[in-house]
């Protein structure tokens, strides 16, 4: 067992989701030494909580379909890293799901960072990945940071969140998808092949 693994059981033993919802949530989260995609996303949602699979989702499905990656390749931890800025499901506010609380990143980001040496290729998605990762390299908006994505590219791809919240998100900036999809899909499809 490598010094990855040994991490990545170290977090999922550990009570960093003590208190979330629901009360026997463990951490949400996937990666190897050999994972060559990093997925960070903002936390999993309450079905992926309750499945214990990570972007068990509608978000999920369209993140799939953006990346044009099948399941197989998304859930094998030697492609894909699953890492989010929070472990699990942090509950639901007024307008969907809470903030990630900043625990998780504070504790274990670091770490894990460390550990993912093979990342060949960095999707932040949403506003806390963003911050967190690209911190004042970022745009005032999440629209103005995913709008000039190729400040960031290669190191990272700055996407808006697959949820089905942001259809009107995506209807007002399909250049989202004319411009930033294609690039992204050449790109998984290169590293999975």
């Amino acid at each position: 067992m490598d010094s990855a693994q040994l991490l990545l059981e170290e977090i999922i033993n550990s009570d960093i989701c003590k208190g979330c919802s629901p009360p026997d949530a463990k951490p949400l989260l996937n990666f190897s030494s050999k994972s060559k995609i990093l997925i960070i996303g903002q936390a999993p949602g309450i079905k992926a909580i309750e499945s214990g699979i990570p972007w068990n989702d509608a978000s999920g499905r369209r993140l799939r379909e953006w990346m044009e990656i099948s399941d197989e390749d998304f859930y094998d931890k030697e492609k894909v890293a699953i890492v989010p800025m929070d472990f699990c499901f942090p509950g639901k506010g007024k307008s969907g799901d809470l903030p990630p609380r900043p625990i998780c990143a504070k504790q274990w980001m670091g770490k894990i960072m460390k550990e993912l040496q093979n990342i060949e290729l960095t999707l932040l998605i949403g506003q806390y990945a963003q911050k967190y990762f690209l911190a004042e390299r970022r745009q005032d908006t999440l629209t103005s940071t995913v709008r000039n994505w190729k400040s960031y590219y290669p190191q990272y791809f700055v996407m808006p969140h697959p949820s089905p919240r942001n259809n009107i998100w995506l209807k007002k900036n399909d250049w989202f998808e004319i411009e930033l999809l294609p690039v992204l899909k050449s790109e998984v499809k290169r590293i999975c092949k």
